[in-house]
């Protein structure tokens, strides 16, 4: 006789794939409805269910809440949140272009549900989803806000390390890593933050796995992409930088996603904490960009770094037009100099790093 199993409550937790947008929440551990919603009452970090109706790939993978990548299939469900990208170097989509099919597309593999506006004809096709509903729990549709924790007021009075760029995919985040790596190395305390950008954990995630004491992001902050009104976004920012400030660290470790030039709303995070930037690492794409995000924001890198420094004459193009330091930080010959800018900028001594 065929023994009967018997289906432990947990299951249900397989039955939808979390993207890592979902982390803030407790959507995978305590049940809730599904209700289809008019798109006249969707907003942006509204948390929805949709069906992958794109077949399987090896391109198609999402973020799973601990960071981890996951690949999928046709058929599987999956829950995310409603927002928009920008990009300059990849793709454009937001939730408001969706039709009335309720076609969507994974903008991001956080778990980020728009509807494709452009996409670069270098990277490859988007995963594409169907709207099944929304997430809800005694009648009210759940969002992101609704899962952002209650934060102390505190005063934000940590030096920051800023790391800016001149487009996506610079070098920002691998910068961060290695000065995050010697700081660490030094015995300091030290607080990794993403104040921009769209909605992925893996660069919060990079900054932790070299010894950050505490990391945070706009998503802690209930944003999908940090693409939303001014009014919004400074009150996001500053429920941030309180965050970011309970933590006591001695140094903060600060992104700024993709380019202040950008909608993601990158020259009001740099307004926001300015009073206390202490080193400014630019990563670059290209010596000319540096010039212009120089007189854009008003500021004057301690380093220019990226993809723009990889060579010499890259190097010597940036410190003629700039007169600013360029260091290709992923050489390991240029760690004493990046340790002498750093102990100059914070006022330390890292001799013994």
């Amino acid at each position: 006789m065929m023994r009967q199993l018997k289906i432990k409550p947990r299951a249900m937790n397989y039955k939808y794939i979390y993207a890592s947008l979902t982390r803030i929440s407790d959507l995978k551990d305590k049940p809730f409805d599904v209700k289809k919603l008019d798109k006249s009452r969707w907003q942006t970090g509204d948390y929805v269910v949709c069906e992958i109706i794109t077949q399987g790939s090896t391109n198609f993978k999402l973020e799973l809440q601990n960071g981890r990548m996951r690949g999928v299939m046709g058929g599987e469900s999956l829950v995310g949140a409603l927002g928009e990208r920008h990009a300059t170097l990849e793709a454009t989509g937001t939730w408001k272009a969706t039709e009335a099919d309720g076609i969507l597309h994974v903008l991001t593999a956080a778990g980020l549900l728009g509807k494709l506006t452009s996409k670069s004809i270098y990277i490859h096709e988007m995963m594409k989803v169907k709207y099944i509903g929304h997430a809800f729990r005694a009648d009210k549709k759940l969002t992101m806000d609704d899962f952002v924790k209650p934060v102390k007021q505190a005063p934000f009075n940590i030096p920051v390390v800023l790391f800016v760029g001149t487009s996506m995919s610079a070098g920002k985040t691998t910068s961060a890593r290695i000065v995050t790596n010697i700081l660490k190395k030094a015995g300091l305390k030290i607080v990794g933050a993403k104040l921009t950008g769209a909605g992925r954990y893996k660069d919060v995630l990079a900054i932790k796995d070299v010894g950050a004491d505490a990391v945070y992001d706009f998503v802690d902050a209930g944003l999908p992409s940090s693409i939303c009104d001014k009014t919004t976004y400074l009150k996001k920012v500053s429920y941030l930088k309180n965050k970011i400030a309970g933590v006591d660290a001695d140094i903060a470790v600060i992104e700024i996603g993709a380019s202040p030039l950008e909608p993601y709303n990158g020259d009001l995070a740099i307004e926001a904490i300015r009073d206390h930037i202490k080193c400014i690492i630019l990563s670059a794409s290209d010596p000319y960009a540096v010039f212009g995000l120089m007189e854009a924001f008003d500021i004057v890198p301690d380093i220019v770094t990226g993809i723009s420094t990889n060579t010499l004459g890259g190097r010597e193009l940036v410190e003629r037009l700039c007169r600013v330091p360029a260091l290709n930080l992923i050489d390991p010959k240029t760690t004493r100099s990046l340790i002498n800018i750093l102990n100059k900028t914070l006022n330390l001594d890292l001799k013994h790093v």
